[in-house]
């Protein structure tokens, strides 16, 4: 495991022109034997597990694609030999050509590029003059945490979550400057209601004027304490037609643990950061942020109460719908 603070390059990628690709992956778990740990997908998605890391194939028209990922470069490299020697034995009779790229960090991937970014951002609904005044005094009163405030694209599309669901009783967890929040209650009919929960008073109280300027206030239950305490203090039945997670990450798994029972059939729960900005592809990260990401990530894909999508937005974003 790499040291934090250290060099990190595992992860690697191949394209391979290669005919039947999708019978290729087959052929070639099958001749990896008891070597590795090997899953194969309904899509033609396979993903192999050795001692030294990982690999996820995906077959296209006419190219198998190869994502090779290690915690450090010499396990790497084990995983990139392993693949390469199998598909090779496995394509027997036809010549395959595997060119890896150099290794990279995940902190370096760009899941959304920066023009992506902008034309995004350049052709969504447009924030109206209070979201415009609102992200302006956070960029001026909290500096480099205004980070921490959701893109206007992703207002837009909290907003529009809460409208398609129908959504009548709503839950944050993280509110910052009140910026997400204020998009999720407008969006609650004129009866509904937001539970908001943060520990800072200092930022949350930065949203409180624009909640009363909005015409919302009244639709929002600030709670300032531990969320994880406010969560198991509610009754145990199902309230929430819509949650919002986007608060501390080691935190996501509890929260997700405490909220999922108390969704009503059809609730939709939305997850921000599930990227953590490329770390958590990247297995040189093992902080205690990128464990928990990765743990939640895995829990709501296999969870049986749950229907569930991960979505390339921004930092990536999860929607989970309730059985």
């Amino acid at each position: 495991m790499l040291t934090k603070g250290g060099p990190r390059m595992p992860l690697s990628t191949a394209h391979v022109t290669i005919e039947h690709p999708a019978h290729r992956v087959v052929e070639l778990i099958h001749s990896l034997g008891d070597e590795v740990t090997a899953r194969l997908g309904g899509d033609g998605r396979a993903a192999i597990i050795s001692r030294h890391g990982t690999c996820s194939l995906v077959p296209r028209w006419g190219t198998l694609v190869l994502i090779a990922a290690a915690p450090d470069l010499d396990s790497l490299t084990g995983v990139r030999d392993l693949v390469t020697r199998h598909l090779s034995h496995s394509a027997a009779g036809q010549e395959v050509h595997l060119d890896w790229t150099g290794p990279t960090s995940g902190d370096a991937l760009e899941p959304v590029t920066p023009a992506v970014q902008d034309y995004l951002l350049a052709h969504c609904t447009p924030p109206d003059r209070l979201l415009t005044e609102l992200a302006a005094m956070t960029r001026e009163a909290t500096g480099r945490a205004a980070g921490m405030q959701v893109t206007h694209d992703g207002g837009v599309l909290l907003e529009m979550l809460v409208r398609l669901s129908g959504a009548r009783s709503a839950i944050e967890i993280g509110v910052f400057t009140g910026y997400s929040s204020l998009c999720i209650a407008r969006a609650l009919p004129d009866d509904g209601r937001l539970l908001a929960c943060d520990v800072s008073t200092e930022w949350t109280g930065m949203a409180l004027p624009f909640w009363e300027r909005a015409g919302v206030r009244d639709r929002i239950d600030l709670q300032i304490g531990p969320a994880l305490e406010t969560l198991r203090a509610l009754p145990e039945e199902r309230t929430f037609d819509f949650a919002f997670i986007d608060a501390d990450k080691a935190g996501y798994p509890a929260y997700c643990e405490e909220i999922i029972p108390r969704l009503v059939t059809g609730g939709l729960l939305v997850l921000d950061n599930v990227f953590l900005g490329g770390t958590v592809l990247d297995p040189a990260f093992q902080e205690a942020d990128q464990r928990a990401i990765r743990e939640v990530n895995e829990a709501l894909a296999q969870d049986d109460r749950l229907d569930s999508v991960m979505l390339p937005v921004r930092d990536g974003v999860t929607l989970a719908r309730k059985r």
